[in-house]
C-alpha cells in the first residue's frame, strides 16, 4: 500500500516547498487541493454553471474559464459568499476522497502520495490520510516572506496572515510539525529524518493512528457551534435585503 500524507499549513510557511521536495527527492505523487477544486468548475462542468448563476457573467474571463481573481474579490472576507461558492462548486470532499481512493488502488507499496490543502484538517480530508504533516512559521518570519513572494505591501501581507488559522490551533491534529523558521537546508534535513522514520514504521506495520482522529472527536461540539454560527450568519444575510425592501 502507498503512504498517503496530508500536508497543511498557512500562507508563506513553506508547505508547497515541502511537497515539491518530496516529489523531487522521493518521487512522491502530489495533488494540490486548490487545483483539484479548480478543475471542478472548468467550462462544461456543473460547477461552472452554478458559479455563473450565483455570481454573474462577470466572473467568466475572456478565455471562457472562471476568472479566479474576480471570483475571489467577491468572496474574500465574506463567510456567507464563501459558503455560497463552496455550495456552487459541488462535492469537494467527495472529489478528495475519490482521488485518495484511486491512489490506494493504483500506487505501489511504499509510494508516497501527498494531498496538499490549507483546510486539510478542518475539512476532514485528514481522516482519509495515513498521517497529517503541518508546516509552520512564526508570524514575523512569514510576514517578510509573503511581502517578497507576492509583492504585497506590509498591510496587505498582514491582512492575509491575520485571516489565516494559527498553526497552534492545528498542531493537536497533526502527526508531524515542521517549523520552517530558518533555512531550506534545515527544513530538508527535517523532512529526510521524518521520511526515514515514516517508512520504517510503515514497513513494520507500526505507523501510529493519526492524531487527527482524536482531535476530530474532541472538537465535535466546538465545530458544531461554529457551523451553527455560520448558518445563522448566512440566514441573517439572506434576510437583510428583505428587511431593507
Amino acid at each position: 500500500m502507498p503512504i498517503v500524507l496530508g500536508v497543511s499549513g498557512s500562507i508563506a510557511t513553506g508547505k508547497s516547498y515541502l511537497c515539491q521536495y518530496m516529489v523531487e527527492r522521493y518521487n512522491a505523487v502530489h495533488a494540490d487541493a486548490d487545483k483539484v477544486v479548480h478543475r471542478m468548475y472548468d467550462p462544461g462542468k456543473p460547477g461552472f454553471d452554478r458559479i455563473v448563476a450565483e455570481f454573474g457573467d462577470e466572473v467568466v474571463g475572456e478565455d471562457g474559464y472562471i476568472d479566479r481573481k474576480v471570483l475571489g474579490s467577491k468572496v474574500f472576507g465574506n463567510a456567507e459568499r464563501m459558503g455560497a461558492l463552496t455550495t456552487a462548486i459541488g462535492d469537494i470532499g467527495g472529489e478528495m476522497k475519490r482521488l485518495i481512493d484511486e491512489w490506494r488502488e493504483t500506487l505501489p507499496e511504499d509510494q508516497f502520495a501527498i494531498l496538499e490543502a490549507v483546510n486539510l484538517i478542518e475539512a476532514g480530508y485528514s481522516g482519509w490520510c495515513d498521517a497529517t504533516w503541518l508546516v509552520a512559521a512564526d508570524y514575523d518570519v512569514a510576514l517578510p516572506r509573503l511581502i517578497a513572494r507576492n509583492n504585497f505591501t506590509e498591510a496587505e501581507a498582514r491582512q492575509r496572515l491575520d485571516a489565516a488559522r494559527k498553526w497552534q490551533d492545528r498542531e493537536p491534529a497533526s502527526d508531524r510539525l515542521f517549523m520552517n523558521n530558518t533555512t531550506l537546508e534545515a527544513l530538508q534535513q527535517s523532512i529526510d529524518r521524518v521520511v526515514e522514520e515514516t517508512l520504517e514504521q510503515h514497513r513494520a506495520g507500526t505507523l501510529p493512528r493519526s492524531r487527527w482522529h482524536q482531535w476530530w472527536e474532541d472538537t465535535k461540539e466546538e465545530r458544531e457551534q461554529m457551523r451553527l454560527a455560520r448558518e445563522a450568519a448566512r440566514k441573517a444575510a439572506e434576510e437583510q435585503p428583505k428587511a431593507d425592501a
